[in-house]
C-alpha cells in the first residue's frame, strides 16, 4: 500500500514539475526586471478578496447546514449527539457568510478611493564581476 503510495505521488510531483517548467517560458520572455516582476505580483493580487469572499460564503453555507444536521441529530437522540456541536457549527457558518461583508465595510472605513501604491522602479544592477 505504501508503495503504491509513493507511486502515486512521484507521479503527481512529475506532473506539476512539467506544468510548472510549461509555465516558466513566460518568465523569461526579454524585458523584464524586477519593477515589472513587482507589478505583475500586484496586479495578480488584485482579485484575491473576491476569492477569499467566494470562498467564505461557500464554507459559511456548508458549516450552516452541517450545523442544523447536527441539531437534528440532537432532537433524534440527545445522548449521542451534544447540542454544543450543532450550535458551534452554526455560530462558525454565520460567522464565515458574514465575512463578506464585514470586510467590505471595513474597506469603506478605510477608504479606497484610487489612491493606490506603485511597486518601486529597480532602474539598474551592476555586480561589478571581474
Amino acid at each position: 500500500m505504501v508503495s503504491f503510495l509513493s507511486k502515486q505521488s512521484l507521479k503527481v510531483q512529475a506532473a506539476t514539475l512539467v506544468a510548472l517548467m510549461a509555465g516558466a517560458q513566460d518568465v523569461q520572455a526579454a524585458g523584464q526586471d524586477f519593477s515589472d516582476i513587482a507589478a505583475n505580483i500586484t496586479g495578480s493580487i488584485e482579485e484575491l478578496p473576491g476569492l477569499i469572499s467566494g470562498m467564505a460564503y461557500l464554507v459559511g453555507l456548508l458549516m450552516g447546514a452541517l450545523g442544523i444536521m447536527k441539531i437534528k441529530d440532537h432532537v433524534e437522540n440527545p445522548t449521542q449527539t451534544p447540542m454544543k456541536d450543532g450550535a458551534v457549527r452554526l455560530a462558525a457558518g454565520g460567522a464565515l457568510f458574514g465575512l463578506p461583508i464585514v470586510f467590505e465595510s471595513m474597506l469603506n472605513t478605510i477608504g479606497t478611493s484610487g489612491t493606490s501604491i506603485s511597486p518601486p522602479k529597480l532602474n539598474k544592477v551592476e555586480l561589478g564581476v571581474n
